[in-house]
């Protein structure tokens, strides 16, 4: 599940909708890959992750610049070119007991304009896609885990909705990072991380593990760089973390950050420096709540 680009062949050979792909290693490859893809289109490394050497090409220049920097962070020197296809991000939470698929949550993935396009900054549950189109999204991320032949894991299927269509972006298979684990807790009541516990030891996974309570909108909000609310440069000082805990509709809050860190401008998904999840009487409203919680933190920096 780590070679995204045998994952998207597995994909291709069980019909699954996926953006157009084909995969590089030099440049003439991406050169000769982008005439028949056109542009814009997205350059990722075929075995990272966390969006490192994930780059969006507006023109054939762009290759000559990004190309080299994305095959860095590939063992096997091989990229993925596929075409960019603008619309709605969802991930998909999945529980998989032999063989069989149950999809827990689908949450709305947000993303900051600019370089850090690729970084999930705000998740938001439930979704605000029409209930049609989240059914065929369900039935999508089960078709796709099952077409990768996972029989018993967590399973974090993730996935793009443009025009009516939905598309597989790609499948991992464990506890996904970025306070999914988190998010699953507050919205449903399912514990994801002993669930993975259970089946990493071999133990029985019942259905009353699986068993959701009523659905409370959820949202979980990233403090990062410029559009979030972090300054960049050196941090010289932190305060008021309590104050974004103590704020109305939150339920958590916390930070990757110490003194003498340093904040950059938000690029891949190390460049999230904390985060704050919060409630209220839908997505929207609990949304605002986490922006005002936001608010209250204080960070401070100097020259880098």
């Amino acid at each position: 599940m780590t070679d995204k680009a045998l994952m998207r062949v597995r994909l291709a050979e069980r019909g699954l909708p996926q953006p157009p792909f084909i995969v590089v290693g030099t440049l003439d490859d991406a050169a000769d890959a982008l005439d028949g893809l056109g542009t814009p289109a997205v350059l990722k490394p075929v075995d990272s992750g966390g969006q490192r050497g994930v780059y969006r090409i507006d023109r054939r220049d762009d290759l000559e610049t990004y190309l080299p920097r994305t095959l860095s962070f590939s063992g096997r020197g091989c990229a993925v070119l596929e075409r960019y296809v603008d619309g709605d991000e969802l991930n998909g939470i999945g529980v998989v007991r032999n063989g069989m698929v149950d999809i827990l949550t689908l949450s709305d993935r947000l993303r900051p304009p600019g370089r850090g396009f690729g970084v999930g900054w705000i998740h938001r549950f439930p979704s605000s896609l029409p209930a049609a189109t989240l059914a065929e999204a369900a039935s999508v991320a089960v078709r796709a885990v099952e077409a990768l032949g996972l029989r018993d894991a967590v399973a974090f299927p993730q996935l793009l909705v443009s025009d009516g269509q939905v598309f597989v972006v790609e499948v991992a298979a464990r506890v996904p990072a970025g306070q999914m684990a988190d998010l699953v807790h507050y919205a449903i009541g399912v514990d994801l991380l002993e669930i993975a516990f259970r089946q990493a030891l071999g133990r029985p996974v019942g259905d009353e593990l699986l068993q959701a309570g009523d659905p409370r909108p959820t949202v979980i909000r990233f403090f990062t760089a410029e559009p979030g609310v972090l300054p960049t440069g050196r941090v010289v000082e932190i305060d008021g973390l309590d104050r974004v805990r103590d704020a109305p509709g939150v339920l958590d809050a916390d930070l990757y950050l110490r003194l003498g860190e340093t904040i950059r401008p938000v690029q891949v998904d190390a460049d999230r420096r904390g985060y704050v999840v919060a409630t209220g009487v839908d997505p929207d409203a609990a949304l605002a709540a986490a922006d005002a919680a936001s608010r209250g933190l204080v960070v401070r920096t100097g020259a880098p």
